[in-house]
């Protein structure tokens, strides 16, 4: 069995999933809910506001999900936890310290791939995946020794790359024998196997689960969601001077007009946009998925479907094999 087999075995699923983790949006209850139903679900470290909050927060879930497994019989999948390790990150030091700490099973790193970062996890077990949306930066982390790639293609929902996903999936795996998670307009069980047969091992998906019942977002963000197609997602890095999707109505309604989007620098958002965790808050972040998300369901009930519809692609894949 190779590396990424025993990974992936350990990781325990019932779907390919890997629910992401989104700032502010994700937290404790939607992490819970994923584990428990089966997917892997994960949370920023900086959606709490203190790094000593953060354990608290890393402790309550340890035993949520231990009580949850002895309830069910049955290990869960673990939970993941994203680090943002860029040098505008005060606190991704003493983050990383609790992870270790805590022995955080799943590290996604953004914005830089570290070498002592990834061995510092592995000495207690831990892995490490970290975001890319090129190849160069895909090399960057594989040279840092990263056990896993999310490949963030074109019109996923916040820092979205620009590549499309069929060359990108392929492109990589000739270089990388790691777990390979595709990012970019996934939202239904069908697309998870379509994910799959590119050759990715795990689907990676935001936007779908901002529109939960445990996601931790304004009712008018998940109407939005519902109300909106691929001609309403936005990429521009008028926001925080990096490039990602957002959903136009909330631009117009921020005050960010249209003549600026295509800015390549974070525009001054005044008194009423004056910081980035109020951007994110006022600005709605999502991807080309929104055009298939039609409802907000508890997230037990979202999984459940999801299977149902990866199942039923698998088997209408199948047909063709008797071509």
């Amino acid at each position: 069995m190779t590396k990424r087999e025993q990974i992936l075995k350990q990781f325990n699923l019932q779907l390919p999933v890997v629910a992401a983790p989104m700032f502010i949006v994700s937290q404790l209850d939607l992490v819970k809910a994923c584990c428990e139903s089966g997917i892997l679900g994960t949370f920023p470290a900086l959606n709490n506001r203190t790094t000593e909050g953060f354990e608290e927060w890393l402790i309550q879930l340890k035993a949520s999900l231990k009580e949850a497994e002895a309830a069910q019989g049955k290990k869960l999948p673990p939970y993941g936890v994203n680090l943002i390790v860029h040098r505008t990150n005060p606190r991704v030091q003493a983050d990383l310290e609790v992870c270790i700490r805590q022995e955080v099973p799943l590290i996604i790193t953004s914005l830089g791939a570290v070498k002592d970062l990834v061995d510092a996890v592995h000495s207690y077990g831990g892995l490490v995946f970290h975001d890319v949306t090129n190849k160069y930066h895909a090399q960057k982390a594989i040279a840092a020794g990263v056990d896993g790639l999310v490949l963030v293609s074109a019109g996923a929902g916040g820092h979205g790359g620009t590549l499309n996903p069929i060359p990108f999936v392929s492109e990589i795996r000739e270089i990388f024998d790691g777990v390979i998670c595709l990012s970019g307009c996934l939202s239904s069980g069908a697309d998870v196997a379509s994910a799959m047969q590119m050759g990715a091992d795990l689907a990676y998906m935001g936007t779908r689960f901002i529109n939960t019942q445990e996601a931790v977002a304004k009712d008018a963000y998940q109407e939005m969601i519902v109300d909106s197609g691929t001609g309403d997602i936005v990429y521009t890095a008028a926001v925080s001077g990096i490039p990602g999707n957002y959903m136009a109505p909330s631009l117009l309604e921020a005050g960010i007009p249209r003549e600026v989007w295509g800015n390549k620098a974070k525009v001054n958002l005044g008194e009423k946009l004056n910081s980035d965790a109020k951007a994110w808050v006022d600005l709605w972040s999502a991807g080309q998925g929104v055009a298939t998300i039609k409802d907000v369901l508890p997230t037990a009930e979202l999984i459940e479907r999801m299977k149902g519809e990866f199942r039923a692609a698998i088997e209408r894949q199948a047909k063709w094999l008797n071509f």
